[in-house]
Formats: C-alpha cells, structure tokens, sequence
C-alpha cells in the first residue's frame, strides 16, 4: 500500500475514534450521569431525539469501521481513483463544515455537536482525497501530507 494510503487510512482511524469518544461520551452522560463530563444539554443539539440520534451514530461508527479497515489493508473497492465522486464528496465536506459553523454563530448552540459534525467532514474529505487520481499530486491526495 502506498505511504499516501497509509497516511488516510491512519486520518480516517483517528477520526473514527474522535467520533467514538463524542458518541461514548454522550452515552455515559444520558445513561450513567458521569459527573466530569459536560451536562447532557451540552452534547445535544436537539434536532433528533436521542432514541433516533443514538442507533444513527452506531450505523455511522459500523460504516467508519467497515471503511478504516478497508483503508488500512488497500482493499481495491475503497482505494480505487474515482474522481467524479472524489470531487463530489469533497465539495460535500466543505457544505457540510460551513453549515455547521453557520449553525453554530445562528443559533449559538454548544459546541460539542457541531465540532463533532467537523469531525464527520473532515473524515469525508480524507475518505475523498483517497478516490483522488493516482496522476495527482501526491503531496496534495491526503491531509498529513497537506499538512507538511
């Protein structure tokens, strides 16, 4: 596997268990009323009932799982150059980031929810830079590199 591979597959894995901690946090807070995290309010955005909003976080965590181990072991259906859908998904993370930051500043809500929905942005824009054309740049197909 390339060292480009390699440097998304290790992105996508820290972001999953980025998502993992917020999910798990959440959890001992409604369940366990852990008293060194922040309330329950602060982890909620209200939009979805926790009921719902819970099952969709652990479909999301079984399908960056499904993904991380598909990165780190180069199989051909995950790192295979599409760049239709690289690009799309791409432009798909940026929406996603920015409209979280409007609903952020709009409706002031806390912080954890929409920082977590950065989280999930920033993994669909590394899951893109791996569908980026292998004639690309390799310092511009993954984020660590970008970083450099």
């Amino acid at each position: 596997m390339t060292r480009p591979a390699l440097s998304a597959a290790a992105v996508l894995t820290v972001l999953t268990l980025l998502f993992l901690a917020r999910v798990a946090g959440q959890a001992l807070v409604v369940f366990a009323g852990v008293p060194w995290l922040p309330p329950v309010e602060s982890w909620y955005s209200g939009l979805l009932p926790y009921p719902v909003l819970l099952p969709a976080q652990l479909v999301i965590l079984a399908a960056q799982a499904i993904l991380d181990r598909a990165a780190w072991t180069g199989r051909a259906w995950l790192v295979r150059p599409r760049p239709e859908a690289a690009r799309r998904l791409r432009w798909f993370s940026y929406a996603y980031a920015v409209a979280m930051a409007v609903r952020w500043v709009v409706t002031g809500t806390h912080g954890i929810p929409v920082v977590f929905h950065w989280v999930l942005a920033a993994y669909l824009y590394t899951l893109a830079c791996l569908w980026r054309p292998a004639a690309e740049p390799s310092a511009s197909r993954t984020p660590l590199a970008a970083a450099r």
